[in-house]
């Protein structure tokens, strides 16, 4: 029995049932309105912590967004457009070159494969408000990224038959490596998920053309 109920019951007040009945609606209103308050307490308390879980889903799902794309994503498709463009100027010098029939369906594979690659990369930099190559291209040497200098597209250019196919598949070897290599880049440092699914595609698809022209290489 609260201390409210027990003032009402100290004045006697079942001996009037008038005054007993207004008591108990007192109570009653009184019962009412603490629940009331708890409620009202209760649904302000799950809004705020809704609102503040709504809050947080929004934030990190605009941190995802923004982070989207990131400068690894952006070097790399400015990086492999040029080297994937000297790829496909590469196979097409077979065809009319090249002698050997294996190194003649694998430089069309390349020219097939790669060309729309390209494509692919330039979209994504226009997508990202981003340049498809910033100077000489950013990070690109000569060599380590498995480019050729125009001295050794000249060579391989006035090269003929068995010639052509040896010199073809030694510096498709070290072209590829270096793609591999920008990719695992890619792989470790990207944010883009398209990207990084690229990345992955040329090192598989590209580790097993190493493969297979390392093993062309030695039966020449």
């Amino acid at each position: 029995m609260t201390a409210f109920t027990r003032a009402f019951h100290g004045k006697r007040l079942h001996h009037n049932p008038v005054r007993r009945v207004a008591a108990v609606g007192v109570v009653a209103a009184g019962a009412l309105m603490l629940a009331a308050c708890g409620s009202d307490s209760d649904g302000a308390s799950g809004m705020d912590h809704g609102g503040s879980k709504s809050s947080a889903t929004a934030t990190a799902t605009a941190t995802v967004k923004a982070g989207d794309v990131d400068e690894a994503d952006v070097t790399f498709a400015q990086m492999m457009i040029p080297h994937h463009e000297q790829a496909v100027a590469m196979a097409e010098l077979a065809d009319g070159r090249a002698s050997d029939a294996e190194i003649k369906d694998l430089a069309a594979k390349i020219e097939k494969a790669q060309d729309p690659e390209i494509k692919t990369m330039t979209g994504w930099l226009k997508s990202w408000g981003k340049p498809t190559a910033t100077g000489d291209t950013p990070g690109m040497d000569m060599g380590s990224d498995g480019m050729m200098s125009d001295k050794d597209m000249k060579e391989l250019k006035a090269m003929q038959g068995k010639e052509f196919d040896k010199m073809f598949a030694q510096m498709m070897i070290d072209h590829h490596d270096g793609a591999i290599a920008m990719a695992k880049t890619e792989q470790k440092s990207g944010q883009n998920a398209d990207a990084k699914e690229m990345a992955d595609a040329i090192v598989t698809g590209q580790s097993a053309e190493v493969k297979q022209l390392q093993s062309i290489l030695d039966r020449l």
